[in-house]
């Protein structure tokens, strides 16, 4: 393992995303989301999914040097364009200008169509509950659930997000995935070279497996059987029908570099809780999580994620040896041309 402060590994990240095209407004926000997924200890949504996006903005499946677009639609609707290239800038315009509409309406819907992997979603509500609104968080993803009876898979793992304001502390954070582990897990597994419990995944012939490279070619299994399938449907058509973009199974895979575009789609819904619920709501929150907190045993979502946060702030990150050196040297290349 090579250990790096988290200044390095955004330096790092950077310089790699800009030897593969990606200018440099791109190329830093891609990185700071990478490295925060590190800091977390999600690694499966970190460091490791760069390759796959380098050789993907050079083969041009992800168009690096886009500049996403917004177009609000009506008084509380946003649309983003991300012009098929990567989700964070294209989900920083949309908290952006969505958080301003939210202030503005009281609440707005934000939309990110034609757009890429989104990463950490627990990550984006928790800037815009940063900035004082409660958001709930949509996205699809490349194919891997079944619908519930089939073997085909069809949806993807479908992460939905919430975040809360809190008056005094970090952000309530809740952030979950329809499946019953994350894809990205099932991969770093396979290129350990380790086996997966058995109630993560399906064989492509319906049975349940602990081989992740079996896992792979077949589907994973949704947390909670059939109401598990039912919520990846309903994000579906939340991020994919409502924000013009593919559904899971129209969208290629997001590890390797070819075929077309993803056009994954995110959706945002943004709520100023004072001008919702008055000035109370916050102290209300607080009341209910501390009669969480009041039995043994509770601790609140993200307890973990914070304290390895905190960790990762003074003593960094610790990544795999041939991942740095993979890095390494991508980031030793001359950027390529925007």
């Amino acid at each position: 393992m090579r250990q790096l402060s988290l200044r390095q590994a955004e330096a790092l990240a950077q310089q790699a995303l800009r030897a593969a095209g990606a200018p440099q407004r791109v190329a830093g926000s891609v990185a700071r989301a990478l490295v925060a997924a590190e800091a977390d200890g999600l690694a499966s949504h970190g460091l490791m999914r760069l390759p796959y996006y380098a050789d993907q903005a050079a083969s041009g499946k992800v168009r690096a040097a886009a500049d996403p677009v917004a177009e609000r639609r009506a008084p509380a609707l946003l649309h983003v364009d991300a012009r098929e290239g990567f989700a964070y800038p294209a989900i920083e315009l949309a908290l952006a200008e969505g958080g301003r509409l939210a202030r503005e309406q009281g609440l707005a819907l934000a939309a990110v169509g034609d757009s890429h992997h989104a990463g950490v979603m627990g990550h984006h509500v928790e800037a815009a509950a940063r900035d004082g609104l409660v958001a709930l968080a949509f996205a699809n993803t490349q194919a891997a659930l079944a619908p519930w009876g089939g073997k085909k898979a069809l949806f993807g793992t479908n992460p939905i997000a919430f975040a809360c304001p809190r008056a005094t502390d970090a952000p309530l954070v809740v952030d979950l995935s329809v499946s019953a582990a994350a894809r990205g897990k099932i991969v770093v597994a396979r290129d350990k070279g380790e086996s997966i419990p058995p109630d993560w995944a399906f064989d492509p012939e319906g049975r349940p497996t602990t081989d992740p490279a079996q896992a792979l070619k077949g589907a994973l299994a949704p947390f909670g059987g059939a109401k598990g399938a039912c919520l990846a449907l309903m994000v579906e058509i939340l991020a994919g029908a409502l924000t013009g973009s593919a559904f899971s199974h129209e969208a290629g895979t997001m590890f390797d570099a070819e075929g077309a575009p993803p056009r994954l789609g995110q959706l945002f819904l943004l709520i100023d809780p004072q001008r919702l619920g008055g000035a109370t709501t916050l102290a209300r929150v607080e009341s209910l999580l501390a009669a969480m907190l009041d039995q043994d045993g509770v601790r609140l979502p993200g307890a973990r994620r914070l304290a390895l946060r905190e960790k990762a702030q003074t003593e960094g990150i610790r990544i795999p040896a041939a991942l740095f050196e993979e890095l390494s040297r991508r980031a030793a290349q001359e950027p390529a041309e925007v």
